[in-house]
């Protein structure tokens, strides 16, 4: 059994526990490989993902019937230094090991916003109150962890508006546009399986994107497909995007 098999065994089982004892069940944080996997099943129960606030990456699956956010397991953390003027320069690599020192499973934790030296940590209830306890230093900086009701605003900010010029609609093409690259290294994205719109894996460069499409590209970002706006004189087309930054 591969492990794309495990995670499908898994959820699986999930599903099925909510499907018989008809109550609400809830799997780990998902990376966007296995929310994928998850979106490609059939289930007995009704699936909803969900990763703490709109457009997460990582998210938890509940399955279940009249499942809302405010069920599922999450809790966000504000991890902040003690002292901003002696802070490193923190980054989402440097909160994400010190964490990991800690001995924490990847899959408790899901998104880490970060906005200066200050990061929100999305993760589960379960494991918040340790994170809270023994989570004291990243890096070289002393922090605070204080667990949030109420999400900052660099969290809730919304996606820029911006136009690209781009040869057609086709995926590879308005990914190399977006992110500056050849149409080589957009392929080599798809290729790579590092292209996922609307979650779901894409490795056919050209798929044509529709409005509304959410494409992700692991390692550049996010960003919505919002539509053709008009034609160049060359023919070339504007399109507008929607780009989390």
């Amino acid at each position: 059994m591969n492990s794309d098999d495990v995670i499908i065994k898994h959820l699986s089982d999930i599903d099925t526990r909510a499907f018989e004892r008809e109550y609400a069940t809830f799997s780990e944080f998902l990376n966007i490989n296995e929310i994928s996997l998850l979106k490609e099943q059939t289930f007995k129960s009704r699936s909803t993902l969900f990763g703490g606030y709109e457009m997460s990456e990582r998210c938890v699956a509940g399955f279940g019937s009249d499942i809302k956010e405010s069920d599922f397991p999450i809790s966000c953390i504000k991890i902040e230094p003690l002292l901003s003027k002696f802070s490193d320069k923190l980054t989402h690599r440097d909160f994400l090991g010190s964490l990991m020192q800690l001995g924490i499973n990847r899959n408790t934790l899901g998104d880490i916003v970060v906005n200066g030296n200050t990061a929100c940590l999305f993760c589960l209830k379960s494991i918040s109150d340790y994170i809270i306890e023994n989570l004291t230093r990243v890096k070289h900086t002393s922090v605070k962890c204080t667990l949030i009701n109420e999400l900052p605003a660099f969290i809730k900010k919304e996606p820029e508006d911006t136009e690209i010029i781009t040869s057609s609609p086709r995926a590879d093409a308005v990914v190399s546009s977006v992110y500056k690259l050849s149409r080589k290294q957009a392929k080599e994205l798809f290729s790579s399986d590092r292209i996922f719109i609307n979650s779901k894996e894409c490795k056919k460069e050209s798929a044509l994107l529709k409005e509304g499409d959410i494409v992700s590209v692991r390692g550049y970002g996010k960003f919505i497909f919002d539509g053709e706006i008009r034609k160049t004189k060359k023919e070339r087309i504007v399109i507008l995007i929607k780009i989390y930054k």
